[in-house]
């Protein structure tokens, strides 16, 4: 419904007071013989159309005492009065005493008045002069008496004395843009502020703000074009209640605006919805209640008809299908210019599809909202009873700042004791309740086909937390094509990935996703597809229950979920099952164990697995009658007791991802000649292992190999060099590793190469030959002084991104002259070291963080990029130069603290508006540089290390707030006697 007919209904049935006495919005007050036919009559119509309830006297012809009391009654009951002075208006003794009534009720009923002066100055009318003189010349010459006259008078002066509009001033007399300015003033003179109920706003100021900056509503530059946004988020986030918001904030900027809220359901439950969807447009718009629509075609149509000349906010909520959009705002060029279009929906890729102009992430509430909306629900107030505060955070953190969760949990612990409390807060550990649960399996009911809902009970079941990548393979392996399938549910909201690439989940939706596998089977685990649950796992491999119908099993001994090195020194404890527990779970494809053992024999164990993750595996070997598995993908068998993998090994034609982590007592790793497609190698901490097969060299699909913390290893098979595959090397605290052989050069597909903490003496020469090679990490390797560390020139690494090189004892011989010509670097690292000088860097234009720290020979670092974000260059104790900051506008961090010897800071005053952080301690006559900052935007703490501000005896900060806490670091400094903020 549009603002203005919501506002009408509710002036007219509100049982408030001033509803009552107020019968209209507006009470117009004209010459009809002047304006009835034009201005007057259009601008009433306009008003009309945009829902305000407008008095017209439609009787000039027809004056009678009756009719002067219905107009009487008609200002009386008028919240604001439009008096239109044209030039004979003086001259109707009617329009003279309608003015006399107005200023009166203005007077006594605090009525609104306004004045608009139609091709008459306001002068004639204050002082009646021009054709207003003429008028009353004839009035004094008439049966008039004079006191009455004399209120005219005075009726005139004061209202001509009124803030008001004259058209010859207004766009130079154009009427319609007038009157577009007069239907401004009545809006916010009735200052109607409720037109979208949104109850409990809690935390919407600030996410209006951020979504504004989307919409460029009042930006002059954007005042033409129209935008289309997108609201994206999970179901419940409150994307809607934004909607509204920003609705309410900003629909008088525009002539026509409408809500469709509830697109999704509307077009699902009502007939012909989409076709009502386009009416309520198409009426809102125009201001009118005759738009006919009968089908979806001709509703096209009329909206890229009639739409075209209005400036229009829309809003279309919870849209969910393309169709759906391209019926309703199919073009920007339905729309007036300026218009925008706002979309709320679950669907990322529907944005994508429509092509929106931006998209805004709904985001969930912080700790301190969540606690304050909850509270407006469940005490009716902004904060809990003291008693309720724990039970309180027990919700917020049950609910993870959902705002429909936080409701609904909210309302229904209204006004119930902390028995009830406790006792539902129990129950939702174990039974999510059902109407937040209706509301967030829309996304998962509304997902394309059953291999992706599969996908989904997946990740929710077994596979949060997990590397997407890792995850991608493994359900690859079930025939979900799973890089599509994952990709629709993030763009669903059904799904996340973190910064480290994890699949992640909202806490409710995984409930979501356990309660549907709980569907028409509760109580009979044995007949669930997923199994998770200790209890339930427990039961059916007790009793040999398990079915065909199981699909996954994830089972945790006594050690928990996660095995660790402590479990493994205590193998005694593990949870024991009989392998033949798991004869009947022949569709088995996922099955996670920790901390467990299975005794007995393993022939008739499942044959279809795709993933075995055996964490804490007990056994010295893999047993001879384990089945050959045909489609096993990954095969993870952390803390394993294994000292060999297997002693015959089986074709394993499928595996891609081999991990024996942590398993201590292996001293070679298996031969890889079974196992040709295999593509991730991680022996992470496998301390006893000293020997890699050589058939890894013949691995045409291997792109990674991590072997960090194999403590005992000293080389790599020189076959190992001959991989055009690898595209990963980790070696980081293989203390006894002491050479790369010649051939790393020939690892053409070699992107990454970490070292750190080995035994390397020397780089091979030829590793200037990997062209893809984009992140080299030595750190904490003592090269021999006979040799240095690293080739004289690295000219031809053209594609490195990152070079670490901390603590390698590196000289000024031992440095790279050429290091300024690395044009990829972002990240380099040379803290710890023992130059003096470096080179310089000033064309490492894509260089954004640069470590220095304690380099404690260093005097002088060399002109720097103007991209820098970040330098660290604290504990450089000798440090007496620094480069000129005067162009570095991108830098966000410095440290410097302990540079005794630096003097003077160049240009730093200039790059302060872009810094938030600056830790300077003991910089004592680099910091007079400081004595004026810019404008900036320092925040608590940032001068918390500035205490040695010796000689300093005033600062000033110009154009910068600055609190109490800041003031108090300052205030430490032994000799500063004054802090002055100006600005």
């Amino acid at each position: 419904m549009d603002a203005r007919k919501a506002h009408k209904a509710s002036s007219s049935s509100s049982p408030s007071s001033s509803s009552k006495r107020w019968k209209y919005d507006v009470f117009l007050s004209f010459r009809g013989e002047d304006t009835r036919k034009g201005f007057t009559g259009h601008l009433h119509a306009a008003l009309s159309g945009d829902g305000f309830r407008g008095f017209l006297d439609d009787n000039e012809l027809k004056r009678a005492e009756f009719i002067k009391t219905q107009l009487e009654q008609a200002i009386d009951g008028s919240m604001i009065s439009i008096i239109v002075f044209s030039k004979r208006y003086a001259d109707s003794s009617w329009c003279l005493d309608e003015l006399v009534k107005i200023m009166e009720c203005r007077e006594r009923l605090g009525q609104k008045v306004f004045p608009l002066f139609y091709n008459v100055d306001a002068s004639d009318v204050r002082k009646q002069t021009g054709s207003f003189a003429q008028a009353f010349e004839k009035h004094e010459a008439g049966k008039h008496e004079k006191e009455k006259v004399q209120r005219w008078r005075n009726a005139l002066s004061q209202a001509a004395d009124l803030c008001g509009e004259d058209l010859k001033n207004a766009d130079n007399g154009h009427e319609a843009k007038f009157i577009n300015k007069i239907l401004g003033v009545v809006n916010k003179l009735l200052d109607i502020k409720s037109q979208l109920d949104i109850k409990h706003p809690v935390g919407i100021t600030s996410r209006v703000k951020a979504l504004s900056n989307h919409l460029h509503i009042e930006n002059s530059g954007s005042k033409d074009d129209v935008r289309m946004i997108g609201i994206w988020g999970m179901g419940g986030i409150g994307k809607t209640t934004l909607a509204k918001a920003i609705y309410n904030e900003f629909e008088r900027s525009f002539e026509g605006r409408s809500f469709l809220e509830n697109v999704r359901e509307v077009i699902a439950n009502q007939p012909m919805g989409l076709v009502r969807l386009q009416k309520q447009l198409l009426n809102d718009i125009l201001k009118s209640e005759g738009v006919n629509v009968d089908s979806v075609l001709k509703g096209i149509e009329m909206i890229r008809r009639r739409l075209p000349c209005k400036r229009a906010l829309v809003i279309i909520d919870d849209a969910d299908d393309l169709h759906q959009l391209e019926a309703i705002a199919g073009a920007r060029d339905w729309f007036g210019p300026g218009s925008r279009i706002l979309i709320t929906t679950r669907n990322q890729h529907l944005l994508q599809q429509v092509g929106v102009d931006g998209t805004y992430i709904a985001e969930k509430m912080d700790e301190e909202e969540a606690l304050e909306f909850f509270s407006w629900h469940a005490f009716k107030r902004r904060y809990p009873d003291q008693e309720y505060i724990d039970l309180s955070k027990r919700v917020i953190r049950y609910c993870q700042g959902l705002p429909l969760a936080l409701r609904v949990v909210g309302s229904f612990l209204f006004n119930r004791s902390i028995a009830e409390w406790e006792s539902h807060l129990e129950k939702l550990q174990t039974s999510p309740d059902g109407d937040i649960q209706k509301i967030l399996r829309i996304s998962f009911d509304g997902l394309p086909d059953d291999t992706t809902r599969k996908i989904f009970l997946d990740i929710s079941c077994f596979f949060i937390g997990y590397d997407k990548d890792y995850v991608t393979k493994i359900l690859d392996g079930c025939g979900f094509y799973a890089t599509i399938g994952i990709s629709v549910l993030i763009e669903r909201c059904l799904v996340t990935v973190s910064e480290q690439k994890e699949l992640m989940m909202h806490d409710l939706l995984r409930d979501m996703g356990r309660e549907i596998v709980y569907e028409n089977a509760r109580g009979h685990p044995e007949k669930f597809s997923r199994l998770w649950k200790r209890e339930d796992v427990t039961d059916v491999l007790r009793d040999k229950s398990g079915t065909k119908k199981i699909e996954g099993v994830a089972l945790h001994g006594s050690y928990g979920p996660r095995f660790s090195g402590q479990a493994f020194t205590n193998m005694k404890k593990l949870t024991r099952f009989s392998a033949q527990a798991f004869t009947n779970l022949k569709k088995l494809r996922l099955l996670r164990l920790s901390g467990v053992e299975l005794t007995g024999e393993y022939k008739d164990f499942p044959k279809k697995l795709i993933w075995l993750c055996w964490h804490g595996f007990p056994l010295e070997s893999i047993r001879d009658d384990f089945p050959v598995q045909p489609k096993l993908v990954a095969l993870d068998l952390q803390y394993s007791q294994l000292k060999i993998v297997w002693k015959d090994c089986k074709l394993h034609q499928n595996l891609k991802i081999l991990n024996l982590s942590h398993s201590y007592e292996l001293t070679k790793s298996p031969d890889f000649s079974k196992l040709p497609n295999l593509e991730e190698l991680i022996l992470k901490r496998c301390e006893s292992l000293s020997e890699v097969h050589s058939s890894i060299g013949d691995l045409g699909r291997l792109s990674l190999v991590n072997l960090e913390g194999c403590v005992s290893l000293k080389d790599l098979p020189l076959n190992f060099y001959k991989s055009k595959s690898i595209e990963t090397l980790l070696l980081n605290w293989c203390l006894s590793f002491e050479k790369l052989a010649e051939g790393l050069g020939d690892m053409v597909s070699l992107t990454t190469l970490k070292a750190d903490v080995t035994a390397i003496r020397q780089i091979p020469s030829s590793i200037l030959k990997l062209k893809k090679l984009k992140v080299l990490s030595l750190c904490d390797v003592k090269w021999s002084p006979s040799t240095n560390l690293l080739p004289p020139s690295l000219h031809s690494l053209s594609s490195l991104r990152e070079l670490a090189l901390a603590n390698c004892s590196l000289t000024n011989d031992a440095v790279p002259k050429d290091l300024g010509s690395l044009i990829s670097l972002e990240r380099l690292d040379l803290a710890c070291n023992d130059f003096c000088s470096l080179p310089s860097l000033s064309r490492l234009s894509k260089l954004q963080d640069l470590s220095l720290h304690m380099c404690k020979n260093l005097r002088a670092i060399p002109d720097l990029p103007t991209n820098l974000k970040v330098l660290r260059a604290d504990g450089c104790i000798a440090l007496e130069k620094m480069p000129d900051f005067s162009e570095m506008s991108n830098i966000r961090e410095l440290y410097l603290s302990g540079s005794d010897k630096l003097t003077e800071i160049p240009g730093l005053d200039k790059s302060l508006n872009s810094m938030t952080r600056i830790h300077m301690e003991k910089c004592m006559a680099a910091l007079i540089s400081l004595l004026i900052l810019g404008r900036t935007s320092y925040r608590d703490g940032l001068l918390a290390d500035m205490v040695a501000f010796f000689s300093v005896e005033m600062i000033f900060l110009i154009g910068s707030t600055m609190s109490m806490t800041m003031i108090l670091c300052i205030s430490l400094c032994l000799e500063v006697l004054v802090v002055i903020l100006k600005g």
